[in-house]
């Protein structure tokens, strides 16, 4: 499991219950699928491999379907996302471009900023139109930009699910990537349970955090179950 250090490891389920994203869905976007004699290609190859014919996701394709999630949840179809996929990838070299923070939007249309070099050597920026005029970005790119740390390539670090000021991190180099207390590095999921056991006091004692992180983690992992049962 060395290899996975710093690529984060989850299932379709346990992605989904961060995004909000219907498990089947997942497994259809990375596998692909067949409606009747047409055959749909998966949007990308996943990160990790583990040989046993699984789906798993690592933390770049967590971040590259919560964008690719709220394209398709607005109206784009699959395969134009995979289109746009393709192109961006093409033009920035990154397998998974639409995770960077290379887009930009002016409300209507989703940019790519793409850095060029002229004849003289000179560089100069350009933005490229990946998306018709029919749909309203915005509102869906900039929330998500937001709760993203990224690194001085673009590409995304850490991200906080609740937003910053919840305190709860998914960072791939800590916990495999599941969901930590900031202040502790502490996985949630822990702390949850037990204080389900023990009590938020005792739990807070026997790992030797404060309560409100204990606290923080039950609210958290509360919220994550209410998302699987909606």
């Amino acid at each position: 499991m060395d290899e996975l250090i710093g690529v984060g490891l989850y299932t379709p389920a346990e992605a989904g219950r961060l995004l909000r994203v219907p498990t089947g869905k997942i497994a259809r976007w990375l596998r692909g699928h067949r409606i009747g004699e047409r055959h749909y290609k998966p949007l990308w190859a996943p990160q990790v491999d583990l040989g046993d014919g699984r789906i798993y996701l690592g933390f770049r394709d967590l971040m590259e379907l919560r964008v690719a999630a709220k394209f398709i949840d607005r109206g784009v179809s699959p395969q134009r996302v995979r289109g746009a996929i393709l192109l961006a990838r093409e033009m920035i070299g990154e397998q998974r471009p639409l995770s960077t923070d290379r887009f930009r939007t002016d409300g209507r249309n989703v940019l790519l900023r793409v850095i060029e070099t002229d004849e003289h050597g000179e560089e100069r920026e350009r933005l490229i139109n990946l998306f018709s005029r029919q749909y309203e970005f915005k509102q869906i790119l900039e929330p998500l930009l937001k709760t993203i740390d990224f690194d001085e390539r673009g590409s995304p670090l850490q991200w906080w699910p609740s937003g910053r000021r919840a305190n709860i991190l998914v960072d791939p180099a800590r916990a495999f990537g599941q969901p930590i207390d900031s202040t502790t590095s502490v996985p949630t999921a822990v702390l949850a349970a037990a204080a389900r056991q023990e009590g938020i006091e005792n739990a807070a004692r026997v790992y030797g955090v404060p309560q409100t992180s204990v606290k923080r983690a039950v609210e958290f992992e509360a919220t994550m179950e209410q998302r699987v049962a909606a």
